[in-house]
């Protein structure tokens, strides 16, 4: 597979450096997935980036940067034309905006957010209202979202009218007259069912759903149970703002698990694994001195008391073993016992003396 992804990377950077016309360009590098150009815009250079974000189109863009780390892709937006800049933002998923605009300077990000279209904003400030702990925050408001009393005809015709912007239709949300989340519907059976069947009888109505203000650590278990591919985001009055998507629940878990692993390493976080050595040692140096100053004092303290400690045995055993005890010269074999600095001994076994051998049941 990494043989694979190197070749793609080579082609699509011969491509990119050729001297072809910018329609022939355009052409080839639209034979590639998004993921792939994605990957290859670190090696290009600012120049290059400039050159296939005037030759692609901008759906086409919005879609690379979604595959873009949210830092990279805030740098890149910074070197090409604002309005490009703000144009490849309103094509995005909404949550991936909210992430790129968190890395933008506050100048810049205030022009951005003004120049992108009413309902990108729109739905952008109803996902940045939400905390970064908080699920609604992961959500995207590309969905379908469909009144539960339409016919199915009406109901592919409303599809039909969305889907044009919202390409999330495999799962159809249900919604009363006040946007009042009512239940779900696949694709599927609404494809198969009668034109003029009621939808009442194709709608799920105990399908799960969470609230926008759930801590994302007290939910992503309960998501993790579901196989569904997007799962409803509701505010307090049970309206329907967006949905949590499938690829959003495995970053979730992919992130929770990577501090659960960074914790285990003794870093702060994850993102530490990849910083410089310098900057790890700056980091970690001062706690390890400390570590060392405390231990050395441990041990000290141990050290005054080696008299007392050697002079008071307590030792307990929950198996046969042998134990020689360099004071009284016995050898013992038992299954559970306790010595005292009064070399007594309470055991259910038998003890042996290196002069006199004798058993004894206790």
């Amino acid at each position: 597979m990494e043989n694979k992804t190197q070749d793609y990377q080579s082609e699509i950077l011969a491509i990119i450096r050729g001297n072809t016309s910018p329609g022939v360009m355009r052409n080839k590098l639209e034979d590639y997935h998004e993921n792939d150009l994605a990957d290859v815009f670190s090696e290009l250079t600012a120049a290059e980036r400039r050159k296939v974000c005037r030759i692609l189109n901008l759906d086409m863009l919005s879609d690379i940067f979604e595959y873009i780390d949210e830092k990279q892709a805030a740098e890149y937006l910074d070197e090409m034309d604002v309005r490009k800049a703000a144009g490849i933002l309103s094509g995005m998923e909404t949550d991936a905006v909210v992430d790129v605009l968190r890395m933008t300077p506050k100048e810049k990000k205030v022009l951005l957010i003004e120049l992108m279209d009413d309902e990108a904003r729109k739905d952008m400030a109803i996902i940045a209202s939400f905390d970064e702990e908080e699920i609604g925050s992961k959500m995207t408001t590309n969905c379908i979202m469909i009144r539960e009393n339409l016919t199915v005809k009406q109901a592919m015709s409303s599809l039909i009218g969305q889907a044009a912007k919202n390409d999330n239709i495999s799962t159809i949300f249900m919604v009363t007259e006040d946007s009042t989340f009512y239940g779900a519907l696949d694709l599927k059976d609404l494809i198969i069912a009668r034109q003029d069947a009621c939808l009442e009888e194709l709608i799920v109505t105990s399908y799960p759903y969470v609230y926008g203000n759930e801590l994302i650590d007290d939910c992503i278990e309960k998501l993790k149970d579901y196989s569904e591919n997007s799962i409803p985001v509701l505010d307090n009055d049970n309206k329907l703002l967006g949905v949590i998507t499938s690829q959003s629940i495995v970053e979730l878990v992919d992130d929770e698990m990577g501090e659960d692993y960074a914790m285990f390493a003794g870093l702060t976080a994850e993102e530490d694994l990849k910083e410089p050595l310098r900057e790890s040692l700056k980091k970690r140096l001062p706690w390890l001195l400390v570590l060392l100053g405390l231990g050395m004092g441990v041990s000290s303290v141990v050290g005054v008391f080696e008299t007392v400690v050697s002079g008071n045995i307590v030792i307990y055993c929950n198996r046969t073993l042998y134990c020689t005890l360099q004071r009284k010269d016995y050898y013992v074999r038992l299954c559970s016992f306790r010595l005292h600095r009064n070399s007594t001994c309470s055991c259910n076994g038998y003890l042996r003396s290196s002069r006199n051998m004798y058993s004894a049941v206790l």
